[in-house]
């Protein structure tokens, strides 16, 4: 028997003290090697910044206390738009038949490939 599935609460990250997070050139030549993006030094040089930027603001989002807010997979409540789910064929076979190269009796007919 498995065990009960523990609350979404218990899957939040843990706090870890802060640290300040950085990329090196070296690190940004690396990811574009992995990446297999040829990157010149100067262009190495410029992006190392740029991603330094976004992993401040990430650490930014790390500081903001988010205890009792529950997990959301949207920011606004939205309802599915669902239809009744009724089977029918279309009324539109002949419509369909038109485009195909050959039909016969209602079918799409296709030459025959094994023997």
């Amino acid at each position: 028997m498995k065990p009960p599935l523990a609350p979404l609460a218990a899957f939040r990250p843990r706090r870890y003290p802060p640290r300040t997070m950085s990329v090196t050139n070296q690190q940004v030549r690396h990811i574009a090697k992995l990446a297999r993006i040829a990157m010149s030094d100067d262009e190495i040089e410029r992006l190392a910044p740029e991603i330094n930027n976004i992993l401040g603001w990430v650490e930014q989002l790390g500081e903001v206390n988010t205890d009792g807010v529950e997990p959301l997979t949207a920011v606004i409540d939205q309802k599915l738009r669902l239809r009744d789910d009724v089977v029918n064929d279309g009324n539109i076979r002949d419509a369909v038949l038109a485009n195909a190269p050959e039909a016969q009796h209602g079918f799409f007919a296709v030459p025959k490939v094994i023997e």
